[in-house]
């Protein structure tokens, strides 16, 4: 691959290469004049991903030392990330570089070039290979990075499947490899940065945790009001402990969850304190489609999907005893069923 590709996908075997060839070391990196704006580059990484869940792209039309700063900036970004260990921030970081990935190779398919694609695809450990159809993967492949998407089209069930290979159109091949990427910065994040290497970033830390624990702060799930989740049906207790755990829900689970919310009587801030604690929250639009969802702006306020309507969106998690009664047919029943027997059981042991 030539420099500017390693440089757009620093985290490829290519780009390790590439920096030793040159003889760029750790030391230079950190302390050297030449590095300074590799520094900065890779602290606009973490910087970004914290306040957009995005990493921007720059030129890389220069010279090759050009392109190998924009890699150095990868590794300085994930030492930032390491030292700061903190869960919300990794993730965020993770889902970051893996969106960056997505709209790269997307850029690169439309002009055509599948093979480094599937060079990307392979070093993600993604069996990918070319055919007069498309690209296509192993099922076991797909099955594996595809898992957390819920949306039915999304199932192995709506895909073309030959021979145990998947195919997908260019930009659903590229959105499973955001989400092997994604996984593999999570598993790799943090590291231990040895202690001499931690004095040295100790000027930058700081800033950027007081940052991160403000968004935290000021998105602290505390919104619950007198909605008892414990009396939450499966799917909507499953729906919000992803949601505080930094999980992102499909779009289909994100209606589902606001709306439940909503008619059980949170009002929309509250409700966006729950998704603050996703890795692609983005304020704006997450309150933009909680409106929308309670009515604020639409004009019509939406009541949560029936259980049948869960079943179909794959969002139907792990049902109960109850859930199998005849009578319980929507998530707000059961609520109030559960809500019903509390108070039966807690009469009930009042009268004893």
């Amino acid at each position: 691959m030539d420099s500017a590709t390693l440089a757009t996908f620093p985290f490829l075997s290519g780009a390790v290469s590439m920096a030793e060839r040159l003889g760029a070391d750790l030391d230079s990196l950190l302390d050297g004049v030449a590095y300074e704006d590799a520094r900065a580059r890779g602290k606009q990484r973490v910087v970004e991903a914290l306040r957009r869940s995005d990493v921007p792209d720059v030129s890389l039309a220069g010279s090759e030392f050009d392109r190998l700063l924009e890699i150095m900036s990868y590794t300085y970004a994930r030492m930032i990330v390491s030292l700061i260990d903190d869960r919300f921030l990794t993730k965020r970081y993770a889902l970051a570089e893996s969106v960056r990935l997505d709209r790269n190779l997307g850029h690169i398919l439309k002009g055509g070039d599948e093979d480094t694609v599937i060079s990307v695809a392979r070093e993600l450990n993604v069996s990918a290979v070319s055919t007069k159809k498309g690209l296509m993967m192993p099922f076991t492949d797909f099955l594996r990075f595809s898992s957390r998407i819920k949306s039915t089209e999304w199932k192995l069930v709506n895909t073309e499947v030959f021979n145990g290979y998947v195919y997908l159109p260019g930009p659903s091949f590229c959105r499973v490899l955001q989400n092997a990427l994604q996984d593999r910065l999570e598993e790799e994040l943090p590291f231990d940065v040895p202690s001499e290497i931690a004095d040295m970033l100790n000027a930058i830390i700081p800033p950027i945790s007081e940052e991160l624990e403000e968004m935290k702060n000021r998105y602290s799930a505390e919104g619950m009001g007198e909605v008892t989740a414990d009396l939450f049906p499966p799917c909507m207790r499953t729906l919000l402990a992803n949601t505080q755990n930094g999980m992102n829900l499909s779009h289909s689970g994100r209606f589902a969850l606001t709306s439940f919310l909503h008619n059980l009587g949170m009002n929309s801030e509250e409700i966006l304190l729950l998704f603050a604690q996703s890795p692609d929250f983005d304020e704006s639009k997450s309150l933009y489609q909680i409106r929308h969802i309670t009515g604020e702006s639409s004009g019509t306020e939406y009541t949560s999907p029936e259980c049948a309507t869960m079943k179909t969106h794959g969002i139907c998690y792990e049902p109960d005893r109850l859930c199998a009664s005849e009578k319980i047919n929507h998530p707000l029943v059961y609520y109030r069923a559960k809500t019903y027997m509390q108070k039966r059981d807690a009469k009930a042991e009042t009268s004893e």
